[in-house]
C-alpha cells in the first residue's frame, strides 16, 4: 500500500529526478512516490494517494490506456507531457484527467497546478458529503440531482436573494398539453441534465414543470438551452418554456413573470417566449380586450410569428402538393403583414382564400368562389391560438375541394 499522497508514474528516471526537484517546495505534509508503468496498476488497487502524475510514454496509446485503466474518483490524475500535442491532451481529458503540465514547465507552474488539484479534490469530497445529506432528507432527488418540489421554492427564493444576477435568466419548462400523456418525466429530466451547465440550478415543480436558473446568460442563451432540450427529446415530445430576466427581482415576481411568458408560449405554439419588461402578455391582452399601443404591438408580434411559422409554410406546401394534382389550374399564393392569399384559377373560374389581420384579437379568413352565391362563400373568424398547421391545412383543402366541384358544375 502506498504511504505517500502523490504518485509519479514514469519509465524515465531522468524525468523523475527533474519533477521531484521542482515539486520539492510543496506543502510539508506532502510526499511523493515513484513507480514505473508496470507497477502502477497494482499499487493503485488500494490507493492512499490524492494525486497521480502520469508521465507520457513513448506510445500515446499506452499512456491513454494506463489513464483509462487507473482512473478513479479516489484521486486526481495529472498528465505530464514531453511536448504539447493538442489531440493527445484532449484525448486524455476525455478519459478523466484533471490537469496537465510539461516536463519543461517552470517549478512554480507545476506547484500551482498540483496544489490546485488538491483543492479541487477537497471541493469534490465536500460536495459529495453535502449531496448525501441533501438526498437523505429528500431535498435533492437522488436520480436526477435536481431539487425536489417540497423545498425548491424556499431554496430558489433564498438562492436568488443572496446572489446578485446582473445577467441571468429564470425558466419555467413544461411538457406541451398535446403530448403530456406520452411524456416520461424521467426522459425529460435526463434531457434537461444533458443540456444545463454544472452551475445552473434545476428544480422540480408541480404539474410536471421544471424551474431552471441560468446564471450569466441572456435570453438567447436561455432559448439555446431550451432548444437543446427539445432536440434531445425529438419531435414527438414537445416542451414549452417561459423565460424572464432575474435582475433584482424576488422569487415570487420571477415565478409570476415566467408563468406569464409560459402562457404566451402555449397560446402561440412557440417553444420559448421571453417576457419583455413592462409589456403585458397576450393572455392579458385578450382577456382585458384593451387596444393601447403596447397591446397592439404584442398581438402584432404574435401574428407575425404565426405568419412566419404556420401560414406561409402551409401555403407553400399545399401549393407544391396541388400543382402536381390540378394540371389545368394555376395556383398562386403570397403572404405579407396585412394579408395572405391562396388563389386558384382555371379558365374563367377563380377562387380565393384570403387571411386578413384586422389588428384585433382575431384573424379573419375570407373564402370566395367567383360566380357562385352559395354557402361556400363565407368568412371564418379564428383566435390566434386556433391557427395551427393542421387546422389551416384542413380549411385550405376544403376550399380546394369546393373549387374542384365548382369547375365540374
Amino acid at each position: 500500500m502506498i504511504e505517500d499522497n502523490i504518485l509519479l508514474v514514469t519509465d524515465d528516471e531522468d524525468v523523475a529526478e527533474r519533477v521531484l526537484s521542482k515539486l520539492v517546495l510543496l506543502r510539508e505534509s506532502d510526499s511523493i512516490a515513484v513507480c514505473d508503468y508496470d507497477l502502477a496498476k497494482r499499487l493503485l488497487e488500494n490507493p492512499c494517494v490524492s494525486i497521480v502524475i502520469v508521465h507520457q510514454n513513448a506510445s500515446y496509446e499506452k499512456t491513454l490506456k494506463l489513464i483509462s485503466d487507473i482512473k478513479s474518483p479516489e484521486y486526481e490524475i495529472i498528465l505530464l507531457v514531453n511536448d504539447y500535442e493538442q489531440e493527445f491532451i484532449l484525448a486524455a481529458y476525455d478519459l478523466g484527467i484533471t490537469d496537465y503540465y510539461s516536463v519543461n514547465s517552470d517549478a512554480y507552474e507545476m506547484l500551482i497546478r498540483t496544489v490546485n488539484c488538491f483543492k479541487f479534490r477537497s471541493l469534490k469530497y465536500r460536495y459529495a458529503r453535502n449531496l448525501v445529506f441533501l438526498e437523505k432528507f429528500d431535498v435533492v432527488d437522488e436520480e436526477t440531482g435536481f431539487y425536489n418540489y417540497k423545498y425548491s421554492r424556499e431554496f430558489l427564493a433564498e438562492f436568488i436573494k443572496n446572489r446578485r444576477f446582473e445577467n441571468g435568466m429564470f425558466v419555467v419548462l413544461v411538457p406541451d398539453e398535446t403530448c403530456k400523456t406520452r411524456f416520461s418525466g424521467d426522459k425529460l429530466a435526463k434531457a434537461i441534465k444533458k443540456s444545463v451547465r454544472c452551475d445552473d440550478i434545476v428544480s422540480v415543480a408541480k404539474g410536471g414543470k421544471f424551474y431552471i436558473i441560468l446564471p450569466n446568460v441572456d435570453k438567447l442563451g436561455a432559448f439555446a438551452v431550451v432548444n437543446k432540450i427539445q432536440d434531445i427529446l425529438g419531435t414527438k415530445l414537445i416542451v414549452r418554456a417561459g423565460v424572464c430576466a432575474i435582475g433584482c427581482k424576488d422569487f415570487d415576481r420571477l415565478e409570476k413573470e415566467a408563468f406569464a411568458a409560459l402562457s404566451e408560449a402555449c397560446q402561440t405554439n412557440e417553444t420559448s417566449v421571453f417576457l419583455e419588461e413592462h409589456v403585458k402578455t397576450l393572455d392579458e391582452w385578450l382577456d382585458e380586450d384593451e387596444k393601447d399601443e403596447k397591446n397592439f404591438k404584442l398581438f402584432k408580434n404574435a401574428y407575425n410569428n404565426k405568419l412566419e411559422k404556420v401560414i406561409a409554410p402551409v401555403f407553400f406546401r399545399l401549393q407544391k402538393v396541388y400543382e402536381e394534382k390540378l394540371f389545368h389550374t394555376k395556383i398562386e399564393q403570397y403572404s405579407d403583414e396585412l394579408q395572405s392569399v391562396f388563389q386558384l384559377k382555371c379558365g374563367d373560374r377563380e377562387s380565393r382564400l384570403k387571411i386578413i389581420y384586422p389588428g384585433f384579437a382575431k384573424i379573419v379568413i375570407y373564402i370566395y368562389h367567383e360566380g357562385l352565391d352559395t354557402p361556400e362563400n363565407r368568412e371564418i373568424s379564428l383566435n390566434l391560438n386556433e391557427v395551427t398547421q393542421k387546422g389551416l391545412s384542413q380549411i385550405i383543402e376544403d376550399f380546394i375541394k369546393e373549387f374542384k366541384q365548382s369547375i365540374k358544375d
